[in-house]
């Protein structure tokens, strides 16, 4: 098998058309040259070139060997600079999951940051519940979660990094007498229907949600039809119910919805970024990113704390 300094020299001197040239730009002598090229051509089995007096010219078998192997050593610089920024951590895939309670828009500003810092680097973007994304991490089938806090399963090869915490809105069809004030309290709630119900295996907003109910001594009446996720907003707009809705999901609107903050000091609600043990180069420069301390300004639901 030729090695790779030997089809260097055979391009170098197919490109000068000599030995002279050519051994010059690769820094040898002319008699190792020609020595490295007869023994490629013993190896091949065929003459690459034919010996003239003012240098060399392909033979018809050279030049078809020359159209194979003529881009193996920009392939191989290439690779080996991919593999530069992999190391750096410059480049790749960062695997990244959210929740439906944190919408994918509200983390665009550190996506645009993200991508500027790892200017090779791509994003697989999906969204999976908040218990689901810890196994995923936990299993290396993600890089990095962004996750609604509280999550019932934990799992010791996953680290729980808290994020600022953002104040809860309540989200109202627009006729709604509520809908004209200018805030509301979670004790005023209590006869109303909530399109959001807690389910048992998970956490996230809705238990957040409930906790905050119970507090005031009342469980919240279920709607007719609730959802976990930001269908919960075309609920309440179609007036099927009200919902309690972190800041960053007042931004997906909605036709029909009007939203009013929530005096009450405990309602509030956190997020938290999901790493493996050992995060990969490009999650924790995610995660960098995300965290409080870092160079991203903050939301305004994190600049009040």
């Amino acid at each position: 098998m030729p090695s790779f300094k030997q089809i260097q020299y055979f391009v170098t001197v197919a490109d000068f058309g000599g030995f002279t040239q050519a051994a010059a730009t690769l820094f040898i002598a002319q008699s190792a040259l020609s020595r490295q090229i007869s023994q490629l051509e013993e190896e091949l089995g065929f003459i690459l070139f034919e010996r003239e007096p003012r240098g060399v010219r392909l033979t018809p078998a050279g030049a078809a060997y020359r159209d194979r192997v003529s881009s193996i050593p920009i392939t191989l610089a290439a690779a080996a600079e991919e593999g530069l920024q992999l190391a750096r951590g410059e480049a790749g895939v960062l695997r990244l999951l959210h929740s439906s309670t944190i919408p994918a828009a509200s983390l665009m500003p550190a996506f645009t940051h993200f991508m500027a810092v790892c200017s090779k680097a791509r994003i697989n973007l999906d969204r999976a519940s908040s218990e689901q994304q810890v196994s995923l991490v936990a299993n290396g089938n993600a890089d990095v979660g962004v996750i609604r806090l509280p999550v019932l399963r934990r799992d010791s090869r996953v680290r729980f990094i808290e994020l600022p915490a953002e104040r809860l809105w309540l989200a109202l069809p627009d006729e709604h007498p509520l809908a004209q004030q200018e805030s509301a309290t979670v004790a005023s709630l209590q006869q109303e229907l909530f399109v959001s119900a807690v389910y048992h295996e998970r956490g996230g907003l809705a238990r957040v949600v409930t906790d905050l109910c119970l507090k005031r001594g009342f469980v919240p009446n279920k709607a007719r039809i609730v959802s976990p996720k930001t269908s919960m907003l075309n609920l309440v707009a179609a007036k099927l119910g009200i919902a309690i809705v972190p800041e960053r999901m007042t931004t997906l609107g909605g036709q029909g919805v009007t939203y009013i903050p929530l005096e009450d000091e405990d309602a509030k609600s956190s997020c938290a970024l999901l790493l493996p043990l050992q995060p990969t180069l490009l999650a924790q420069a995610f995660a960098d990113i995300m965290m409080p301390d870092g160079s991203l300004p903050l939301p305004p639901w994190a600049a009040e704390h």
